[in-house]
C-alpha cells in the first residue's frame, strides 16, 4: 500500500511525515488524525514568539505525545475553519525533542494533565487564560469569537433541565416528536433582559420537567429571519408557546418569577390586550398642544414659547413628558410667567415638522415673537426648563458629529456602500446611531484602529449612521437589528458579523489575523512556484 507524505517545516529542517500511524525509533507516536493546514504546528520558541507577537487571539493545544493530540485535533480543525480571520489554533507537541524544550521555555507539562493535553489562551502576545470550557465545537468557536465573553447560556450546569437548540432543523424536530407543552424562549446572546430572565427560566424548567419544555433558541443571527417572521419575534426575549407542535400564544411577563412560568403553564393564557394609551393631547395635561393649523396664530399670541416635537412611541419623549407637564404647570398657569410650553405631535402634524427640520425626538426649540432662536437639547428636566424660561440663553456649540470629525474611518451611505466596499478585500463596517452610548464607546476605538492600518489599501474601516435618510433601509437589508452592529465584508460580499472585543485591541487583532492569512497564501505560493 503507498502511504501518502506531506512535508512540514519545524526549525527549518523538512521531514517526510505519513499520516499513517508509526513509531520512530525514539517511541514517540505521530498523530494518526488529518491535522488542519488553518492549524499551526509549532515547535521553535522563536516562531513561537513570532506567532504571539503577529496574531492577538490565539489558542494552544500542549500535548504529551503526538497521539494524545487526537481527540482535540479534529474537533480543533473544524473549529479553526470556522473562526479562521478571527482567532488562531497552534499545536505543540512537548513529546518530540524540539517540541519538548519550547515547553520547557513556557513552563507547560501537558502530561501533568488528563489525557496528555493541556488547551492555553494568549491574548495580544501575553498569556490570557487556560481554556477550561467545555471542549464542545460551539463553546470553543464562541470563546474564540469573544475570549472575554460570557460562556454560552447551555454551559451552565443549572440550565441542565433547558433543552437547548441550535438549528432551525432541531427547532423542527422538538416541535414534530414532542408530545408535552413548550415553552420557548427566543433570545440574544448579548441582550440585559434575557440574560435576567435565564435563570429564572431554567429554575422552572427544573421545577416543571417531566411535565412541559423549557426550550432556548439563539435566533439573533441573520440566518434564522424566516423563524422570526414566522413567530413575530420582534424584540428579545420572546417567548413562545406549543402545544402538539402548534403554536398558541407568546407568553409575555417579563418581570416573572420561576413560580409564575410554572404556573402559567399549567393554565396557559393568551396575552391581555394591552389598554390604549390615550394620547398626550387628550390627556389632562397643562402643556398647550399645537397642530399644523394652530401652530403659527400660536406664537402670534405667545412672544416666549417652548415648543416639544415628540412621537408618540419614542422613549425619550415617554421618559420627559411628566417633567415637561411639571414645568408647564408652573409656567403655563403663572400670571407673571417668562414664557409657555406647548408641544406638537409631529408624526400627526408632519408639515411643521418639516419645516423646522425637525429629524430626530425629542426636539425643543425656543421661539421668541415667532422666530427660531434656539434648539435645545440640553433641557430633559423640570428645573432646567424653567430655569432656561427665566433666563433663555443660546445652548453650548453643538458636540461635532463623529462623521464631521477628521478620521481614518469611511462614512458610508446608501448611494456609495456597496461600490465602497466593493474595491476592500476586508472591510470592517459599524452600523450605528449617534444616540446610542454603547456605539459612542465604540467609536474612539474603531477610529484609532482605522488609523493604524490607514496605509493598507486594501483594508478599510468603515461606518454606517442609520438615523440618516436613506441609511434606515440599507441598514434593514444588511441584517442590522441593534447598535451597534459590526459586519465583516470581502470585496463587498458579507462574510460574517463581528462579535469579538470591542476595544481597539479587537479590531485590530481582527484585521492582523486576516492580514496575516493573506501573507501565509502569499508565502505559500512564493514556495510552489
Amino acid at each position: 500500500m503507498r502511504l501518502k507524505y506531506k512535508k512540514y517545516r519545524i526549525s527549518d529542517r523538512t521531514f517526510n511525515a505519513s499520516f499513517q500511524q508509526f513509531t520512530f525509533c525514539n517511541c514517540v507516536c505521530v498523530s494518526a488524525v488529518k491535522v488542519s493546514p488553518l492549524i499551526e504546528q509549532v515547535s521553535d520558541h522563536k516562531d513561537f514568539k513570532k506567532l504571539l507577537r503577529t496574531r492577538t487571539n490565539v489558542l494552544v493545544l500542549y500535548t504529551k505525545t503526538a497521539a494524545s493530540g487526537d481527540s482535540h485535533l479534529k474537533l480543533l480543525s473544524d473549529v479553526a475553519q470556522t473562526v479562521k480571520g478571527q482567532g488562531t489554533i497552534a499545536w505543540v507537541n512537548c513529546g518530540d525533542s524540539e517540541g519538548r524544550k519550547l515547553c520547557k521555555k513556557v513552563k507547560v507539562d501537558p502530561s501533568s494533565k488528563r489525557g496528555g493535553a493541556e488547551l492555553l489562551h494568549y491574548k495580544d502576545g501575553t498569556f490570557h487564560t487556560e481554556y477550561n470550557r467545555p471542549a464542545t465545537f460551539k463553546s470553543m468557536v464562541a470563546f474564540l469569537k469573544d475570549p472575554s465573553g460570557p460562556p454560552l447560556w447551555e454551559e451552565n450546569p443549572e440550565a441542565k433541565d433547558v433543552v437547548h437548540i441550535e438549528t432551525e432543523k432541531d427547532f423542527r424536530k422538538l416541535l414534530k416528536k414532542e408530545e408535552r407543552p413548550i415553552l420557548m424562549m427566543f433570545y440574544a446572546p448579548w441582550c440585559g433582559v434575557c440574560k435576567r430572565m435565564q435563570p429564572i427560566f431554567q429554575q422552572a424548567a427544573t421545577e416543571t420537567k417531566g411535565k412541559y419544555v423549557l426550550a432556548g433558541m439563539n435566533v439573533h443571527p441573520a440566518e434564522f429571519d424566516g423563524l422570526k417572521q414566522e413567530y413575530n419575534v420582534k424584540g428579545y426575549p420572546t417567548f413562545c408557546y406549543f402545544e402538539k407542535g402548534k403554536f398558541l400564544h407568546h407568553y409575555e411577563n417579563y418581570g416573572a418569577t420561576a413560580k409564575d412560568i410554572a404556573d402559567w403553564m399549567r393554565n396557559p393564557q393568551p396575552p391581555q390586550p394591552k389598554t390604549p394609551e390615550v394620547p398626550w393631547s387628550e390627556s389632562d395635561s397643562p402643556v398647550f398642544h399645537l397642530t399644523d393649523e394652530s401652530f403659527d396664530s400660536f406664537l402670534e399670541e405667545h412672544p416666549a414659547a417652548l415648543i416639544m416635537f415628540y412621537a408618540p412611541w419614542c422613549g425619550h419623549c415617554k421618559k420627559m413628558k411628566p417633567e415637561y407637564d411639571e414645568a408647564a404647570e408652573i409656567l403655563n398657569k403663572g400670571a407673571d410667567s417668562p414664557g409657555v410650553l406647548a408641544a406638537v405631535d409631529s408624526t400627526v402634524h408632519k408639515s411643521v415638522g418639516d419645516r423646522f427640520k425637525i429629524s430626530g425626538f425629542p426636539t425643543l426649540k425656543y421661539f421668541e415673537k415667532g422666530e427660531d432662536k434656539f434648539t435645545l437639547p440640553q433641557l430633559r428636566s423640570k428645573e432646567k426648563i424653567i430655569e432656561f424660561m427665566h433666563n433663555p440663553q443660546a445652548p453650548p456649540p453643538p458636540e461635532q458629529s463623529w462623521e464631521d470629525k477628521p478620521s481614518s474611518v469611511s462614512h458610508l451611505g446608501s448611494e456609495d456602500f456597496r461600490e465602497a466596499l466593493k474595491k476592500k478585500k476586508h472591510a470592517l463596517v459599524m452600523f450605528y446611531a449617534p444616540w446610542c452610548p454603547h456605539c459612542k464607546s465604540s467609536v474612539p476605538h474603531f477610529t484609532t484602529a482605522a488609523e493604524l492600518f490607514k496605509e493598507d489599501r486594501k483594508i478599510v474601516y468603515a461606518a454606517v449612521d442609520c438615523t440618516k435618510g436613506q441609511n434606515h433601509d440599507l441598514c434593514k437589508q444588511e441584517g442590522v437589528e441593534g447598535y451597534p452592529t459590526f459586519n465583516y465584508y470581502n470585496y463587498g460580499k458579507f462574510v460574517e458579523k463581528y462579535s469579538g472585543d470591542r476595544g481597539e485591541a479587537g479590531f485590530t487583532g481582527f484585521m492582523r489575523s486576516l492580514r496575516g492569512r493573506d501573507q501565509e497564501k502569499v508565502g505559500k505560493r512564493k514556495e510552489e512556484l
